[in-house]
């Protein structure tokens, strides 16, 4: 399981995006690798064609930002993986959280970029890192902060919870729901912030949660 904590030693500041990993591959080639047939021109002046593959991986190993080879299951990437995965659920949910008007769309946005952040200081492990790479892993509890008071916010304009209520409340909140499940295999602070606001949702669409309701045994 991936264990990692938003807010905690791992870095905000300036780090570029996990797609460094990626190490784009670029290649001067024709169509085929062969001349585009006009006899005049040759492929090495063709035009470059941007390389998504890289091949590296095959074996089923992959690097880390630092260079470290590691087994492609190795829970650092498992734990990047889950970083991407929540940012890409966020991104649906905002598609629908903006068509609706919702004003906390700019701190999803904001929470992406730092995801974008968290995913490259998962994949700078502590074990081959250099001082370099340590220096842009470093949090600052401002984050947090600003976290809980966003939590806060939406918090004190909601009815109190009196039963368990399920996933559910109109699309803005079901998507809400459900970048909160992903949330949970990697971090909780975040998954609160994620409950909290996928209830805001529901209430200021007029949409009605369902509640939780024991089976009779």
């Amino acid at each position: 399981m991936a264990v990692w904590v938003f807010g905690g030693r791992f870095g905000l500041r300036g780090h570029l995006g996990a797609c460094r990993l990626l190490g784009l591959r670029f290649q001067s080639r024709g169509p085929q690798g062969e001349d585009d047939g006009d006899g005049g021109q040759s492929s090495s002046k063709a035009r470059r064609l941007p390389k998504i593959y890289t091949r590296t991986g095959d074996k089923g190993f992959s690097s880390t930002f630092t260079g470290e080879r590691r087994p492609k299951d190795d829970r650092v990437f498992e734990a990047v993986g889950t970083t991407d995965e929540l940012s890409s659920a966020i991104g649906f949910a905002m598609e629908l959280i903006t068509e609706k008007g919702h004003t906390f769309a700019e701190e999803l946005q904001k929470i992406q970029c730092t995801l974008q952040d968290v995913g490259s200081a998962l994949a700078t492990p502590r074990s081959s890192a250099r001082e370099a790479h340590l220096k842009h892993t470093a949090f600052e509890e401002g984050t947090i902060t600003e976290l809980e008071q966003w939590i806060d916010k939406y918090s004190s304009q909601l009815p109190p919870l009196t039963a368990f209520i399920l996933p559910s409340g109109g699309k803005s909140s079901s998507a809400l729901h459900f970048c909160r499940a992903v949330c949970r295999r990697a971090e909780r602070r975040l998954s609160d912030y994620l409950f909290t606001v996928a209830r805001y949702a529901a209430m200021k669409e007029g949409s009605q949660e369902k509640i939780y309701k024991k089976r009779d045994v």
